[in-house]
């Protein structure tokens, strides 16, 4: 009795969901590499240019908090340290495919 559970749940695997669809698909839902790193680039350049207006906003005498303006500061420092990480790595595994032998 049991190998008839086993066999008639491995036959109902088509009614299996997987985002809302039926089935399992070979859709491909994520974004290509280059769309995500055009994205996180402009969103490190999007906090720079908060930074930098944070700051001259404390220069000016018209940010009143200036804990915002460091903090602004701070994620703009480690999202572009983030960033240039990322870059090297990438660098490093294109080296690394230029020397694989074909």
């Amino acid at each position: 009795m049991s190998s008839e559970l086993k066999i008639n749940s491995i036959r109902d695997i088509s009614n299996f969901s997987i985002g809302g669809k039926k089935g399992i698909s070979n859709e491909k839902a994520e974004k290509p590499f280059g769309d995500v790193l055009k994205e996180s680039i402009g969103e490190v350049n999007r906090l720079q240019n908060e930074a930098e207006k944070a700051a001259k906003d404390l220069a000016l005498g018209r940010a009143e908090n200036i804990h915002d303006v460091m903090i602004s500061m701070e994620k703009a420092s480690v999202s572009f340290r983030l960033m240039m990480q990322v870059r090297n790595k990438i660098i490093e595994a294109y080296q690394e495919v230029m020397r694989m032998q074909v």
